[in-house]
């Protein structure tokens, strides 16, 4: 058993990371510290334990962790990442980070694309954002795509004699695919819109300006027409320019926003001497949490993945570890400088951005409002779900959801899906795939049970990703699905309430089913009707689309080992060339020994088996 008395008498008094841990091995809590025998010693004492935070956390805290580093510097950084990885729950957090769209620029690529994320890796790409307005980042990709006609498939190789796509004919791509365009010069289209998107629209509206002129003066009128129409499009997403200063600046305004029970970060980002943007974030945080902290921690989390930092960046008051947080954000060699304006127009471009604020946290307020009504009424139907189950609900405020669906083709290619809700929020990253191996033919049951047990037994095993146990488990199905499930638990020896989401005959939601036959029929309570509905789609949909995927995967690889001489590592060097069965079927001999491994017996023997 970890002594935490103990232990503390260990730590080093040097700088790192330290990593607070509950009963069950979660980490709650990343900080760093200049001296870390004094910083996580300071918990313990009884004057930390006056904030209420504090005193939460600590009465939570059953061992923990620590890191050492060289400086503190590099214990910074990897308190950032360390927070990034594991989300802990008493930090200041940029709430389900990952539900931010981002704009990727996949710059690896010979021609680029560009496209619209919600995952960054450190790949060598060039990534812009967060955004939070997802319908805006759609906009920016289309009209990018469309001004400059570039390419929009995935496929990076193409065949001799490959027949350009309707993109290429309606004048939406440069034919890339059929070698319309030469590298250097597509890349020229991309500098082009790495530069937009790093905020200076400028340029492109002056391209887009004289040659809609061109057009005009060569009686082109259609042309002009479109090119008028990329510019008014480009205004409207950027209509929130609206203050020009009277330098051109590149600099970002960070405020916090509080009401009484929300924290968010207002971030306004100016480019060119423009307010070009407005983005708002939502922050997991705590009633008695410093605003400044706030900032801080914002600053640490946003930019460092991937937002372009610009050199200055204004706040309302002064963040603690400045300095360290400036050297931070400067390590790409590019100095960068934290502070807060005392006057001129950079102290008037943060009074506006404050007086927005004012507006904005009652929008804000008044929406986040909406959804904790809903959360509460579902909160409430899930309850009376759960009573009515013979069980007492946990009081909590919001409860974990868990569905299953089985998928298969007249019993092959057999595959399970689970599904997490908390609340009204899905919460993907809990999302599980299986693939059934001890059933054969089409046993639905037989299938669940499999799943459910493997669920659980590693749960029980102490598996990180499956640790968390549901509040219920919603069955897509009436009384058979539910009495399968509950075997399975009983053998485990765990008893979590389930229940059955029967529908009826066209297939919609009819009924909440209990383990004895009583049911709540869903006809007046439209809430739970449209939740348990919710639900059902969306197992339905992530059993399918991983059956489809592993059935289609077979199909491919069950007709190219059909042929001889072509095993595993032919057979991917082929899909790695061709992209796909049908361009291997159209190739000659002398285009598929052009592929690394196949000899001309093999390209025969693949034009035979297709011919």
């Amino acid at each position: 058993m970890f002594d935490i008395k103990e232990n503390l008498k260990k730590l080093p008094d040097c700088p790192g990371v330290y990593m607070h841990k509950d009963k069950l091995g979660q980490i709650i809590y990343v900080g760093k510290a200049i001296s870390l025998k004094n910083r996580v010693r300071q918990y313990f004492q009884s004057a930390a334990k006056t904030n209420p935070k504090v005193r939460a956390m600590v009465a939570n805290i059953a061992e923990f962790e620590y890191i050492t580093c060289s400086t503190e510097m590099e214990a910074l950084i990897l308190e950032c990442n360390l927070i990034k990885k594991y989300m802990p729950k008493y930090n200041v957090l940029l709430r389900d980070d990952k539900t931010y769209p981002y704009i990727v620029v996949t710059t690896t690529e010979d021609f680029p694309r560009v496209l619209k994320t919600r995952i960054i890796a450190k790949d060598g790409n060039r990534y812009f954002g967060p955004y939070s307005d997802a319908g805006a980042v759609n906009q920016i990709v289309d009209l990018l795509a469309n001004i400059y006609s570039l390419k929009r498939c995935a496929a990076k190789e193409f065949p001799l004699n490959h027949r350009p796509c309707l993109n290429y004919h309606i004048n939406q791509c440069k034919g890339v695919c059929v070698g319309k365009i030469s590298k250097d010069e597509y890349r020229q289209s991309i500098e082009k819109v790495l530069e937009f998107l790093s905020g200076k629209e400028k340029p492109l509206l002056r391209s887009l300006e004289e040659k809609m002129r061109e057009a005009s003066e060569k009686l082109e009128f259609e042309e002009a027409a479109k090119y008028r129409d990329y510019i008014s499009s480009i205004k409207t997403i950027s209509e929130t320019q609206r203050v020009t200063m009277i330098h051109d600046k590149d600099l970002d305004v960070v405020l916090p926003v509080k009401d009484e029970q929300n924290s968010f970060i207002a971030l306004f980002t100016v480019r060119d001497g423009k307010l070009s943007g407005r983005e708002t974030f939502q922050i997991q945080t705590d009633e008695n949490d410093n605003r400044d902290e706030m900032v801080a921690e914002f600053i640490k989390q946003y930019y460092s993945q991937w937002a372009v930092v610009p050199p200055e960046i204004l706040v309302e008051s002064t963040p603690p570890d400045i300095e360290l947080l400036e050297e931070f954000l400067s390590r790409e060699g590019r100095k960068v400088k934290i502070f807060v304006p005392q006057k001129g127009e950079k102290k008037a471009l943060l009074s506006l951005a404050q007086s927005d604020c004012i507006e904005m946290v009652k929008t804000l307020s008044e929406k986040a409002k909406s959804n904790q009504e809903k959360q509460n009424a579902i909160r409430a139907e899930i309850e009376s779900v759960i009573r009515q189950a013979g069980y007492t609900p946990a009081d909590k405020s919001a409860y974990r959801i868990e569905s299953y669906d089985i998928s298969n083709t007249n019993g092959v290619d057999s595959v399970g899906a689970m599904i997490v809700f908390e609340g009204l929020s899905r919460i993907r990253k809990d999302y599980r795939r299986f693939k059934i191996k001890t059933i054969e033919g089409p046993n639905d049951y037989g299938s669940l049970q499999e799943m459910i047990y493997r669920r659980f037994k590693r749960a029980k095993a102490g598996d990180p990703a499956f640790i968390k146990i549901p509040d219920a488990i919603f069955m897509d199905g009436g009384q058979g699905q539910v009495t399968a499930a509950r075997k399975v638990l009983t053998a485990l020896g765990l008893d979590i309430p389930v229940v059955g989401m029967a529908k009826d005959d066209s297939h919609r939601t009819r009924a909440i089913v209990f383990e004895d036959g009583r049911e709540i029929p869903l006809r007046e309570r439209n809430l739970l009707f449209k939740y348990a509905g919710t639900i059902q789609e969306e197992v339905h949909r992530f059993a399918i689309d991983y059956h489809r995927s592993l059935r289609n995967k077979n199909a491919i690889h069950s007709v190219l080992d059909n042929i001889s001489g072509v095993g595993p590592t032919r057979r991917n060097a082929l899909l790695g060339h061709f992209q796909t069965i049908e361009a291997i079927k159209k190739a000659s001999v002398d285009e598929l020994v052009k592929v690394p491994g196949i000899t001309e017996s093999v390209a025969e023997n693949i034009k035979e088996y297709f011919s």
